[in-house]
């Protein structure tokens, strides 16, 4: 190249560049200074991103893992508690009226549902075999009466021939023993007229009290067999309904409430919203061993007749104070496991596994008579898997009342 050429060699503008430094390079670095720059805050907001996630999984977990719970607080015991239990009434005299001698039903007088008297003639019994026996009987008494008078008269003369001694002593003696034998069989053929007399009067047969025809089991030209060779068979049946019986279980836990002469009331679902008054009249006094309960009997009066007997009742008990519950619980916030009978209490967030005691069982709510409070909070429905100590959350609002 000329030193003429050089002016080629001189940038534009008159401007000289620097020696050793291209400027493809000064743009490189800058172009390398932002992608670095961009780089660390990728990084940065990767790795705060993740860390926020996770903070927020572990809150998600963490509230996930608390559970939430109802509450229900325990209500006090009532002042006058009523113990419900079912019963059957039954009439208060109710006896099977059979016949007391063999024969055949000449009549009857009254049908089912019929209401009688005492000494009402409920039927008639044609018996002819003792009506002959009674003859018989009556036959060989005149008979027997008679040969001892005889016996007396020859008794009386030996005595006064002895006197004379017209006679000897055996032959008075053989006198006076034949009269005593004379007046033993009398008195056996007068036993046996009284016994056929006592049998044909049972021809009749009469109501024992007043009360309702429940049962007629045989008809005109039956064969009524007394008994002596087979089963009787009842001819009616008599149920005096104007007063009733209910017998009632008692569970061996409401024992101690249990008086005679204690008021109770009787319901029954054919009269709705109506109520049967009664009073407690006796008590067995002892547990049935195998049902646990104790037996106990309620008279209806029921001079109107509208209650029947038989008929499914309820009867409601008023149990003393002696033994009423200082709170009663839900039947769903009760726990079972080894450790025995406990409930959840919420306590300051967390769940305290308590024991308690039970008393009488309603159904959907039991009586506690220790470890609790009417204050206490309890969880309904507590999971297989709570345990004491654990977190939970109250729900938005406190149930009141027995769980649905």
């Amino acid at each position: 190249m000329t030193p003429h050429d050089s002016s080629e060699l001189e940038p534009a503008h008159g401007k000289s560049m620097p020696h050793g430094r291209p400027p493809w390079r000064g743009r490189t670095g800058i172009v390398l200074a932002v992608a670095a720059g961009l780089l660390c805050i990728g990084i940065y907001a990767g790795i705060h991103g993740r860390a926020t996630a996770e903070v927020a999984l572990a809150s998600a977990t963490e509230g996930t893992a608390t559970p939430t719970v109802n509450t229900v607080h325990p209500t006090a015991g009532a002042s006058n508690e009523q113990l419900v239990l079912p019963g059957s009434t039954q009439a208060f005299t109710d006896t099977p009226i059979y016949a007391r001698t063999s024969g055949y039903l000449k009549r009857w007088f009254f049908d089912i549902g019929a209401h009688v008297k005492r000494g009402d003639l409920l039927a008639e019994i044609d018996t002819p075999e003792v009506d002959e026996q009674l003859q018989q009987a009556r036959a060989d008494l005149a008979t027997a009466q008679a040969n001892l008078k005889l016996a007396e008269i020859t008794a009386k003369r030996n005595d006064e021939l002895l006197k004379t001694r017209s006679i000897a002593t055996q032959e008075r003696d053989n006198a006076a023993g034949a009269y005593a034998a004379g007046k033993a069989i009398v008195a056996s053929k007068e036993a046996d007229v009284a016994r056929l007399g006592r049998l044909q009067s049972y021809e009749k047969v009469y109501a024992p009290f007043d009360g309702i025809i429940t049962a007629r089991n045989t008809d005109t030209g039956a064969l009524i067999d007394a008994g002596a060779n087979s089963a009787a068979r009842e001819l009616f049946h008599l149920s005096a309904i104007d007063k009733l019986r209910v017998f009632v279980a008692v569970p061996e836990l409401y024992s101690r409430a249990i008086h005679s002469g204690d008021a109770a009331s009787l319901t029954l679902d054919e009269f709705p919203g109506e109520s049967f008054k009664g009073t407690l009249v006796r008590t067995t006094n002892a547990i049935d061993p195998t049902t646990r309960t104790l037996l106990i009997e309620v008279a209806v009066d029921n001079a109107d007749g509208r209650l029947l007997p038989g008929a499914y009742a309820f009867v409601h008990l008023t149990l003393s104070r002696d033994v009423q519950a200082s709170v009663t619980i839900p039947s769903n916030t009760l726990i079972f496991r080894k450790e025995g009978l406990q409930v959840a209490v919420v306590h300051d967030g967390h769940a305290d596994l308590r024991p308690i005691a039970i008393g009488r069982d309603y159904g959907d709510r039991v009586e506690v008579v220790s470890g609790l409070a009417a204050s206490d909070s309890l969880v309904l429905d507590p999971s297989d898997s709570l345990i004491s100590g654990a977190a939970v959350k109250v729900g938005a609002s406190e149930v009141v009342g027995s769980a649905k």
